[in-house]
């Protein structure tokens, strides 16, 4: 009788805690009942139900892509379960993806204890990964219910969007309140962003227990300052396309963001800080200042993959229009100087499935028509391994990035790492093949990329979730075996 359920053979295990360009050690994982039982080499292949031949690959943890959109411009149960795929299919192991009350997503308001178990059972059933959400409190009522989705959800992340103050999601907005879908004599402002930092600072005082993993995400960007510099790009006719995004939506403008969220956290007393797809050298410089001017408040920084390999320049057309923008190759290679000075915490995908169809207006090239976001999460971990051994960037430090950071911060207890006692999610990579992306290629049901035409040299070859072999042989495979994480427990 079989001892082991599932046996990896002959892979090179990235253990994020190794010194940097350590040789990934040879071996075996043993895996039973989802869980890795035992790490070691020359373990019997007679004593395994299923064994799978790793054929000298670099086994990575399973991704832990801390930023996802599911459901944001498609029915949430169909774009569960396409983007899922895409993740699957790029090593994404558990995604952690954003939600909120408003327009977009369910497209409707109300407090979160009847709006949360609309997303949880549309959700359930419907993911090849495993997930969580993190939850934006909109209004005043949701600030109070933040204890209830700790305790009864094991919801531990928040999130603020700083422009929505006067700005739109894809552009200026006329009626915040109608947008976000909150009572008119609410403001969605520093003030409600001052009142969440406290709340979740309560929430961390009166649940103890939770308290290390609750956490604030930002959206850093100054909604005044964007309006203003729309108008101005508006009115120049030798700007177009994602330049002309990128120069209405100024990089100070994050800068200056992450300055006042910063003294907010300061001020409130919360510790836990995320700032978010910092696209910029100035977003980044701030940040780093911000960290060196309150020590006691942990601040992490997040960039995306997106940010890392697309320019305003090399994207594949304006279909590259999100939020914060692609930028300039000025800011490209300063985001990777910083990734390689260790002083960016995780890289995600920001992936957001936006269909052809509704991402571009009727004329394809005005960019401030088009709406925000594009997929990606197939591209986050080939897309990192392959151009960050170009610059340097080793195996471990990919595994921090993309598995054991995010893991850690966001109450993932049981990911982030191929050993004994940790969930089997475990990504296999080939660092040696070279391939070129092609939208068509994706199991995201986005039908174009903004990498279309970039050459890749990694590629995940199988992706496994709880010992699950969920994506083998250049398919997804199976039924969905994804599982909605309750954190902080």
């Amino acid at each position: 009788m079989a001892t082991t359920e599932l046996l990896i053979t002959d892979v090179r295990v990235v253990r994020p805690d190794d010194p940097d360009n350590a040789t990934p050690e040879a071996t075996d994982i043993a895996v039973n009942d989802g869980k890795i039982v035992r790490v070691a080499g020359g373990q019997s292949r007679e004593d395994a139900a299923n064994v799978v031949d790793g054929r000298g690959l670099l086994a990575f943890p399973g991704v832990v892509d801390a930023h996802q959109h599911w459901g944001i411009y498609n029915e949430l149960p169909a774009d569960t379960r396409t983007e899922s795929r895409a993740g699957a299919q790029g090593g994404v192991t558990t995604a952690l993806t954003y939600m909120r009350t408003g327009q977009y997503y369910l497209n409707k308001g109300g407090p979160y204890r009847e709006f949360f178990p609309e997303v949880l059972s549309a959700a359930s059933g419907n993911a090849y990964v495993d997930y969580a959400f993190h939850l934006a409190p909109m209004m005043s009522q949701h600030i109070d219910e933040i204890p209830y989705l700790v305790e009864e959800h094991g919801v531990t992340s928040f999130k603020i969007f700083m422009f929505y103050g006067s700005h739109g999601l894809h552009g200026r907005s006329a009626s915040q309140s109608d947008f976000l879908m909150t009572p008119p004599e609410e403001r969605y402002d520093l003030a409600h962003f001052e009142f969440v930092m406290r709340g979740i600072q309560a929430a961390r005082e009166a649940l103890p227990d939770y308290a290390d993993h609750l956490s604030l995400s930002l959206h850093c960007e100054t909604a005044e300052i964007m309006t203003a510099y729309t108008k101005l790009v508006e009115q120049d006719p030798s700007l177009s396309g994602l330049r002309a995004y990128s120069r209405s939506r100024p990089p100070h403008s994050e800068g200056l963001a992450v300055t006042i969220a910063s003294y907010l956290a300061h001020e409130t007393g919360l510790p836990n800080i995320n700032l978010l797809h910092l696209s910029s050298e100035k977003a980044l410089d701030a940040a780093l200042r911000m960290a060196t001017t309150f020590p006691h408040v942990d601040f992490r920084r997040e960039v995306t993959v997106g940010h890392l390999l697309a320019d305003v320049d090399t994207a594949s057309g304006i279909g590259g229009k999100v939020n914060p923008p692609l930028r300039e190759r000025e800011d490209v290679e300063a985001l990777w100087r910083h990734v390689l000075a260790d002083e960016v915490d995780w890289v995600v995908s920001d992936h957001a499935c936006c269909k052809d169809e509704l991402k571009f207006g009727e004329d394809r090239d005005d960019v401030f028509v088009a709406k925000s976001g594009f997929g990606g999460a197939e591209y986050l971990l080939p897309g990192l391994v392959g151009e960050g051994a170009k610059r340097g960037l080793s195996p471990q430090r990919v595994a921090k990035l993309t598995s054991w950071n995010p893991a850690r911060r966001y109450g993932l207890v049981n990911k982030g790492a191929i050993a004994e006692g940790y969930d089997a999610d475990i990504a296999l990579v080939d660092p040696t093949v070279s391939w070129t992306v092609r939208a068509a290629d994706s199991e995201s049901t986005q039908e174009y990329t903004p990498f279309e035409g970039f050459d890749m040299t990694a590629k995940v070859t199988d992706t496994f979730v709880r010992g699950h072999h969920v994506f083998a042989d250049g398919k997804v495979q199976g039924d969905p075996q994804g599982r909605y994480l309750p954190r902080g427990r």
